[in-house]
């Protein structure tokens, strides 16, 4: 049931080819942290608070939460969290690291929507590199994670939103990406 539910649905989030953004109005505990750490951008209203709840109900984590925290915050750190199961208020998660921005409740929604355009706009095929990059890059070594950056170096040169972008730059003006 985990494999199949929790796990499946984490797994989904990190492998997403485009880069996958969580917003965060409430309280996020338990598999929704884990589902908002997967995440490749993750936005706090300053109401939002984050909870490994599963030590308060005798459980062990699920829902990649034992891989994904100690890669965001480190092993003590996680430890920590997991093991008291204490609420980490939105500007506590920033501090950790956890999250990238806390913005008030009523811009939340907006800020996302704004991110969400900025991604949309911008050079899809290398964003989808990158994101494979930095993913590989925390479960291989150097030499891998290289020559990894080489490959997709090499896939992304032949993309017209990479050629538009060479071009910008000579040219000295704003790029206009069209995700290919």
């Amino acid at each position: 049931m985990i494999r199949n539910g929790a796990q499946r649905l984490v797994t989904a989030v990190l492998d997403c080819e485009k880069p996958v953004i969580a917003a965060v109005n409430g309280t996020a505990a338990g598999i929704g942290a884990h589902l908002a750490f997967a995440c490749d951008l993750v936005l706090a209203a300053e109401s939002a608070r984050f909870i490994e709840v599963f030590v308060r109900r005798g459980l062990v984590p699920d829902g990649g939460g034992a891989y994904l925290l100690p890669r965001l915050v480190g092993p003590q750190r996680a430890k920590e969290l997991m093991f008291f199961g204490d609420a980490v208020p939105a500007a506590e998660a920033a501090r950790l690291g956890l999250v990238n921005r806390v913005v008030p409740d009523e811009e939340l929604a907006k800020t996302a929507r704004t991110w969400a355009e900025r991604l949309a706009a911008g050079p899809t095929r290398a964003l989808a590199l990158t994101k494979a990059l930095v993913n590989a890059s925390l479960d291989g070594d150097r030499g891998t994670s290289l020559a990894a950056e080489a490959t997709a170096q090499e896939i992304n040169m032949t993309t017209a939103d990479a050629r538009e972008g060479v071009a910008s730059f000579v040219e000295r003006r704003r790029p206009t990406y069209r995700g290919r």
